[in-house]
């Protein structure tokens, strides 16, 4: 599992820190990566500073299986979880 934001690598390392973590949070600050994935907000929008919250299940060959808009934080992991079993079945 991999987290990825517009911040440094320094910003990111602190947060991460601060709220304990277990996996590792990228630094996107040229928003390649989010660019890529699609959830650079637009300019001008309230908060285009930072990126749309999505999860990217994506399987060992590389392939995005599932797309997530991430609305439900506390449901978030056990539907992505869910989703990731009936794969490996």
């Amino acid at each position: 599992m991999l987290g990825a934001s517009f911040d440094t690598a320094d910003e990111n390392l602190a947060f991460a820190t601060a709220q304990g973590f277990a996996y590792r949070l990228l630094s996107d600050v040229d928003r390649a990566v989010g660019t890529a994935y699609g959830v650079v907000r637009p300019s001008g929008h309230q908060y285009s500073d930072y990126p749309e919250r999505a999860s990217f299940l994506i399987d060992p060959d590389g392939i995005v299986r599932r797309v997530y808009e991430v609305t439900d934080v506390a449901h978030h992991a056990a539907d992505v979880l869910a989703d990731l079993a009936v794969l490996q079945a």
